[in-house]
């Protein structure tokens, strides 16, 4: 509030700087355009064309994140393993598969890895059984695709994770192992808990970038969301309305998503103190 002096004190002015002006200011921005478009016709039009691929980014993105995270984890423990077999493969995988852009790792698993892997599986059916007549255009784009992804962030995943297990205090694996617990359980119970809680804010914009990436599918046909706004915008040539739209779609879901893992770290700092 305004003082007797007529000046805002300093505890006002300490919450209008904090207050989430960004926010607002893209609420208010995504209002109007939401008038205009329930208000235009084409506009219209345009998001029913575009949502109709909205389940196919989602699908791609819920799949391929966990079981990156999975991927990394698996890679992670590798990569401090005190095997130096097991801390090579780890480490020749993350190198790889960080050093190959996404859009490539994309083509490889799509048209390399895949039609070889079906090769195998048909030599080890041996020429009979369900698998002998497995081709690799059985095999959906979508699931290349997710597969490509889940490689590529397993490799992501697995240097975050490998960071929050090193940052973590070398006494409490010893300390967990004076209490009894195996090195497994100690693991599991103890440093890989609060690894997870240390690298929530990288997880969270990890997910947000796969989110992004998920767009790449439409390289290889498939539907999503990119895909359908790129042939609604080529038949139409109505280019600015799709493409702006597509963009505001893609800012609305990143939000969410930022404000989720925002809910979830406050959710794990009150229970943490």
């Amino acid at each position: 509030m305004i003082g007797p002096d007529g000046k805002l004190n300093a505890g006002n002015v300490g919450r209008l700087s904090k207050a989430p002006w960004w926010l607002l200011a893209l609420a208010l921005g995504g209002t109007v355009f939401a008038w205009r478009a329930a208000t235009s016709q084409l506009y219209a039009d345009i998001f029913g064309h575009i949502l109709s691929g909205l389940g196919v980014t989602l699908a791609v993105t819920a799949i391929a994140f966990p079981v990156a995270i999975a991927l990394g984890l698996a890679t992670a423990l590798g990569l401090v393993s005190p095997s130096p077999i097991r801390r090579n493969i780890a480490t020749l995988y993350v190198q790889i598969a960080r050093g190959v852009p996404i859009l490539v790792q994309i083509f490889i698993v799509a048209f390399v890895l895949v039609p070889l892997g079906v090769d195998a599986l048909r030599w080890i059916s041996g020429g009979s059984g369900p698998l002998a007549d497995l081709r690799a255009s059985d095999v959906p784009m979508a699931a290349r695709v997710v597969a490509a992804l889940v490689c590529a962030y397993g490799a992501f995943e697995a240097e975050t994770i490998r960071g929050g297990l090193t940052s973590l205090a070398r006494g409490q694996a010893e300390a967990a192992r004076a209490l009894g617990l195996s090195q497994r359980q100690a693991l599991w119970h103890v440093l890989l808990p609060q690894t997870f809680r240390r690298i929530l804010p990288t997880l969270g914009n990890d997910l947000i970038s796969l989110l992004k990436d998920s767009s790449l599918v439409s390289v290889l046909g498939v539907r999503d969301i990119t895909q359908e706004a790129r042939l609604y915008a080529s038949a139409t040539f109505r280019y600015t309305e799709t493409l702006t739209l597509l963009a505001l779609l893609y800012l609305a879901l990143t939000l969410l998503l930022a404000l989720g893992v925002k809910a979830l770290e406050h959710r794990y700092r009150r229970y943490a103190s």
